[in-house]
C-alpha cells in the first residue's frame, strides 16, 4: 500500500541527546524556508557523516508527509507509545537509540514498546559495532519487525526507510483488517471476537473476577432486508454497530464502575455474522451489572433509526451467559448465551435473559423432536383433528378446520406448539403441509359424498408453503386429485405472510379466487393489522385472535377491539369467526355483536375423524330447536 497521499507517517524518534533529534526533526519535517543555517549543517555532519549535510531537498508539493514525535529517553519512549494506543493512533515507526545513559538501554524499552504494540515497526539505530541483530531479535521478536540502522547515516536512509517501513506497517494493518474484522460495520469479526474472548476469558480466570457474554439478534431483520431492500438492512447495521460503540463507551463514565469495565476497549463487540453480535463485558461484580448493560443496549437500538428514505424501529433479543456460572471455556458461554437469547426472543422480543441449565434440556428436547419428526409421515404418525366453526346465529356448522396432532412411540402426544416450529424451521412443513392439505380435502369429499353437513374445509398453510412458487399449481392440482369442490376449500393464512411481500401475495390470492378458493387470516390483530389493505386482498374471512376473545364480556380494551373488528369486517363484507371460545359469556357477546361464526371448546374441542363424523350427523338430524339448543345438542 502507497503511503503516497495518505495520512501522515507517524514516527517516533528516541535519542538522549537533543542535537540528534534536532537532526531527525529537520528530515521530517516540511521543506526548509531559506538557506540552512551554518549550526544546523554542523549537527547534520555531526550526526549524518561529512558528507553531504543537509537535509534531502523536496520541491514543495512532496508526496509524503510525516508527524514526528520526539523523546529523550527510554522509558518515555514506552509511556508514549501507550499514550498513542489509548489516543487510537499508534506510531508506524520507532527509530530507537540503543545507549542513553544513565536510564535503561533501547533493547528494554523496545521490548516493553513490543508488548504494548506487537504491530509497531523498530529500526534500531547504534554507532556500535558490537551489537548483535541476533541477540535484539531474540529478546524483541519478532525480527522481521525490526531494522537496523549504523551511524553514520545519510538523510536518505533515514526518509526512505521511514517510508518502506510504513507501507510494510500499513499493508500489514490493512491485510489484518479484511482478515479479523467486518468490512461493512468495521467491528472484529467471528474470528476476531473469539480470539478476544479467550483472552479477555484468560484475564478474568487469573484474577478470579466475573466475565459476561452477551448473544445480540435484531428481531425481524429478515423481514427488514425483505420489504425495504438489502441496502437498508446493510444501514441498520452500520448504524446498530455505531449505536452499541457508543452504548459500551458510555457505560465506561458510569458512577459506580460496573460498566466502566468495558470503555473503548477493542474486542468488547463484535459482529458473528448477518444480525448477530457478541459483547463481552469483562470484571461485572454480579449478574445484575450484566443486566444493566443489556437493558442499556436494548434501549440504545429501540430508538427509531432515521436512515436515507425510511425510518426503522428494531429490537434486539439478547442472551447472556457468565463466566465462571454458565462456563469455563469460551465455545461453551457463546453456546450458551445463543441458547439463552432464543429463549429470550421466543418468550418475548427486546427482551434479554440468562442461561439456565433447563435451556440445554430444553434444546436436547428440540433435537430430539427434530430426529423424531423426520419420518414421522412415512411411520404414519401424523394424523388430522377436526373442530367444527359454529353459525352462532343459527347453530348448524359452518366449516370444519382440519388441525395436526402427532403421536410418537417413544415422545407420545407431542404438543402442536413444539413440533410445528420445529417443521418450520427444518423445511419439513413442507412434504407436511401438503400432506395435510390432501388428506383434509380427502376427508372433506368422503363427507360431502355421505351427504353430511359440512360447507367447507378449513386448512392451515405455513409461509413456507405460502411462498411456492407453485403453491396454487400444487392447490389445484390436489382439488383435481381428490375431486373436492373448490368451494369447500378455506386455506388460513398469517397477516405476515402477507406482508412479507405483498405484490405477490396478491397475485397468490387472485390465483387462489380464480379457482375458486376462499382465504381466510388467522390471528387478525396480532399482527399489522390493517383494514384498508384487506380492501385490496382477496380476502373472505377474518379468524379474531383468541388473545382478544379470552377477556370478552369482561368491559375491557379486548371487548372493544374485537367489537371493532367485527363491525369493519362487516362493513367490508367480510366473514367474521372468532376463535377460542371457551365460556358462555364470550358467546353471547358475539352473538351480541352479530359475529357469525365462532369456534373453540366451549362448542367443540378438535376431534378425530370419527368423531367429527358423529358430530356432523347430529348437525344433519331436523329440528325445530332453538339456536342455543341446536348448538347444546351438536356439543353434548
Amino acid at each position: 500500500m502507497s503511503v503516497a497521499n495518505s495520512a501522515p507517517i507517524r514516527v517516533l524518534v528516541v535519542d538522549d541527546e537533543a542535537e540528534v533529534r534536532e537532526a531527525y526533526r529537520q528530515i521530517f519535517a516540511g521543506p526548509a524556508e531559506g538557506a540552512q543555517s551554518a549550526a544546523r549543517k554542523s549537527l547534520g555532519a555531526r550526526l549524518f557523516g561529512r558528507g553531504e549535510a543537509r537535509p534531502p531537498a523536496r520541491p514543495a508539493n512532496h508526496a509524503v508527509n510525516f508527524e514526528p514525535d520526539f523523546c529523550d529517553g527510554a522509558e518515555a519512549a514506552v509511556a508514549a507509545v501507550r499514550a498513542s494506543l489509548t489516543a487510537r493512533q499508534p506510531y508506524a515507526v520507532v527509530f530507537m537509540d540503543m545507549r542513553m545513559p544513565p536510564g535503561p538501554d533501547g533493547v528494554w524499552a523496545a521490548a516493553q514498546i513490543r508488548e504494548l504494540d506487537p504491530a509497531i515497526e523498530i529500526a534500531v539505530c547504534t554507532a556500535y559495532s558490537d551489537v548483535d541483530p541476533c541477540d535484539i531479535g531474540g529478546r524483541v521478536p519478532p525480527e522481521d519487525k525490526l531494522s537496523y540502522l549504523q551511524k553514520p547515516f545519510h538523510p536518505h536512509e533515514v526518509r526512505q526507510m521511514c517510508i518502506a517501513l510504513a507501507s510494510k506497517w500499513r499493508a500489514e494493518r490493512n491485510i489484518t483488517r479484511l482478515a479479523y474484522f467486518d468490512s461493512l460495520t468495521g467491528l472484529p469479526n467471528r474470528d476476531q471476537i473469539h480470539g478476544r474472548l479467550r483472552s479477555a476469558l484468560a484475564t478474568a480466570q487469573q484474577h478470579g473476577t466475573m466475565l459476561a457474554v452477551m448473544y445480540l439478534d435484531l428481531d425481524n431483520f429478515k423481514r427488514i432486508n425483505d420489504t425495504l431492500g438489502h441496502a437498508v438492512g446493510d444501514e441498520v447495521l452500520k448504524t446498530t454497530a455505531e449505536r452499541l460503540r457508543g452504548a459500551l463507551r458510555r457505560g465506561g463514565d458510569s458512577a459506580d464502575g460496573v460498566d466502566g469495565a468495558t470503555g473503548d476497549r477493542p474486542g468488547d463487540l463484535g459482529r458473528l455474522g448477518g444480525d448477530e453480535f457478541m459483547v463481552v463485558v469483562p470484571d461485572i461484580v454480579n449478574s445484575a451489572a450484566a443486566a444493566a448493560v443489556a437493558e442499556r443496549l436494548i434501549a440504545t437500538l429501540q430508538v427509531p433509526m432515521q436512515l436515507s428514505n425510511h425510518t426503522v424501529v428494531i429490537t434486539p433479543s439478547i442472551g447472556i451467559a457468565v463466566s465462571p456460572t454458565d462456563g469455563h471455556d469460551a465455545e461453551s458461554l457463546l453456546r450458551h448465551s445463543d441458547l439463552a437469547m432464543y429463549f429470550a426472543k421466543r418468550r418475548w422480543p427486546g427482551s434479554h435473559a440468562f442461561f439456565d441449565a433447563s435451556m440445554n434440556e430444553g434444546m436436547l428436547q428440540r433435537y430430539t423432536i427434530e430426529s423424531k419428526l423426520r419420518g414421522a409421515l412415512e411411520r404414519g404418525e401424523l394424523t388430522l383433528h377436526y373442530q367444527p366453526q359454529i353459525d352462532i346465529m343459527t347453530g348448524f356448522v359452518s366449516g370444519m378446520e382440519a388441525l395436526l396432532r402427532w403421536t410418537n412411540d417413544e415422545l407420545g402426544v407431542v404438543p402442536p406448539k413444539d413440533f410445528i416450529p420445529v417443521a418450520e424451521d427444518t423445511g419439513l412443513i413442507i412434504p407436511i403441509g401438503e400432506w395435510v392439505l390432501r388428506t383434509a380435502c380427502t376427508q372433506a369429499r368422503k363427507w360431502h359424498d355421505e351427504g353430511l353437513a359440512v360447507k367447507r374445509i378449513a386448512v392451515n398453510i405455513a409461509a413456507q408453503q405460502f411462498a411456492m412458487p407453485s403453491f396454487v399449481a400444487l392447490v389445484t392440482a390436489i382439488l383435481a386429485e381428490t375431486g373436492l369442490d373448490p368451494k369447500m376449500l378455506d386455506l388460513e393464512i398469517t397477516e405476515s405472510m402477507v406482508l412479507n411481500d405483498e405484490g405477490r401475495a396478491e397475485q397468490v390470492l387472485a390465483g387462489l379466487h380464480a379457482i375458486g378458493v376462499t382465504v381466510a387470516i388467522d390471528d387478525f390483530g396480532t399482527g399489522y393489522s390493517n383494514f384498508q389493505r384487506l380492501q385490496s386482498l382477496a380476502i373472505d374471512r377474518l379468524k379474531i385472535d383468541r388473545s382478544f376473545v379470552r377477556d370478552l364480556g369482561d368491559g375491557t380494551d379486548d371487548s372493544a377491539i374485537a367489537a371493532a373488528i367485527i363491525a369493519m369486517a362487516k362493513s367490508l363484507k367480510v366473514g367474521v369467526v372468532a376463535e377460542g371460545v371457551e365460556s358462555f359469556a364470550q358467546l353471547r357477546f358475539l352473538q351480541e355483536h352479530h359475529c357469525a361464526q365462532a369456534q373453540g371448546f366451549l362448542l367443540s374441542r378438535p376431534l378425530p375423524a370419527s368423531e367429527a363424523r358423529l358430530l356432523l350427523q347430529r348437525a344433519n338430524e331436523p329440528t325445530d330447536a332453538s339456536r342455543t339448543q341446536r348448538i347444546r345438542r351438536l356439543v353434548e
